[in-house]
């Protein structure tokens, strides 16, 4: 008899059209790979050689003035660049076809304070970074030559992030990148067929069910998807099919504020120790978008421990995707995490003062 919690399956996520092997009985094989340096703990609430801390100059000589909540600037070190996009000629060769990409890249500080993280910043210190989020959404979505935005953190130095005061970046392109494309035409398609958007009747399946249900509030649910690929991997979705951050009212921005610091908590708690991941939201492109419904993206690389992190590495570039723990042994080891982060045992007062 088929038991998924025990054999070999693939699973269908139906964003990307797209596969992913699962192989729960691997989780008994021995560990003899690589073991990470467990990540620093503590680090001070300014730090004078940090480029992103109010006051301090940036790599660039550019100086940040003294600010109290979120504070956005271009990126010095853009892998875009402004600019009207060129008109590429056509190519001969259709092995070697190439086209210009212009687009602005800016950083998002979350915090003046160098030592926190979402994680450790309360919910009300959480909602002027959604705030802001949302105002280059649709400021960016509105530049001419704009076609996506994309706002992603990498958090820790796993994820190659350079700098740990609490950040993220805004890479708004004028092109649509694969990842969007492929939801977009996913989305797209399941609208014109149905009338609704893709991610409401799977949250609604998934609501139902629970048992890969991570969190959940008045405006938004987290939950390790059904195609997960990271071993931790979490979506978060907008329980109202809005198509872009923008969109959202302001109950439902508290309610994303909320959401977030729940999942990175319960990540930190954990393996009680700073969670590194990836994280993005994928909303509707500057034009057209029809069907997309908000959601965001968390893909931590730990799998066992502090760590013991996952590889994304030989069958998994050759082949498909392929993970080990099932999402919903996931889901109900993340669902049953305090909220309190292990750091600091009167955050529930904090947060719930902040309510």
């Amino acid at each position: 008899m088929f038991d998924p919690k025990e054999h070999p399956h693939r699973r269908y996520n139906p964003l990307t059209r797209e596969w992913v092997l699962v192989s729960p009985h691997r989780t008994r094989r021995p560990w003899q790979g690589q073991v990470e340096e467990t990540p620093a703990n503590a680090r001070p609430a300014y730090d004078p050689g940090c480029y992103l801390c109010p006051g301090n100059s940036r790599a660039g000589g550019e100086e940040n003035p003294e600010y109290t909540s979120t504070f956005v600037f271009p990126n010095g070190f853009a892998a875009l660049l402004p600019g009207e996009t060129a008109a590429g000629a056509a190519a001969a060769d259709p092995f070697f076809q190439m086209e210009p990409v212009t687009g602005i890249c800016r950083v998002i500080c979350f915090s003046p304070r160098h030592d926190l993280t979402l994680a450790e910043m309360s919910v009300a210190e959480i909602r002027p970074v959604v705030d802001c989020w949302a105002e280059q959404t649709a400021e960016l979505n509105s530049t001419p030559g704009i076609g996506y935005v994309q706002i992603f953190e990498n958090r820790g130095e796993m994820m190659g992030c350079s700098n740990p005061h609490p950040h993220c970046q805004i890479w708004a392109s004028s092109v649509v990148p694969n990842e969007v494309a492929k939801e977009d035409a996913a989305q797209a398609e399941y609208f014109h067929a149905h009338g609704r958007t893709l991610l409401s009747d799977y949250l609604e399946r998934e609501l139902e069910k629970g048992e890969r249900v991570a969190a959940v509030n008045e405006g938004f649910a987290a939950l390790v998807p059904f195609w997960a690929v990271w071993p931790y991997e979490v979506m978060i979705v907008s329980r109202r099919a809005v198509a872009g951050i923008d969109d959202l009212s302001g109950g439902e921005r508290d309610s994303l504020a909320a959401i977030l610091k729940t999942v990175t908590t319960r990540y930190d708690n954990l393996f009680r120790a700073p969670f590194p991941y990836s994280f993005g939201f994928h909303q509707r492109p500057a034009k057209g978008g029809e069907g997309w419904h908000l959601h965001g993206h968390f893909y931590p690389p730990l799998l066992r421990s502090a760590v013991v992190r996952k590889f994304l590495v030989g069958y998994e570039m050759l082949a498909m995707p392929q993970r080990d723990i099932t999402a919903e042994w996931a889901a109900a080891r993340l669902r049953e995490l305090p909220e309190t982060h292990y750091r600091n045992p009167g955050e529930c007062r904090m947060r719930d003062a902040a309510r």
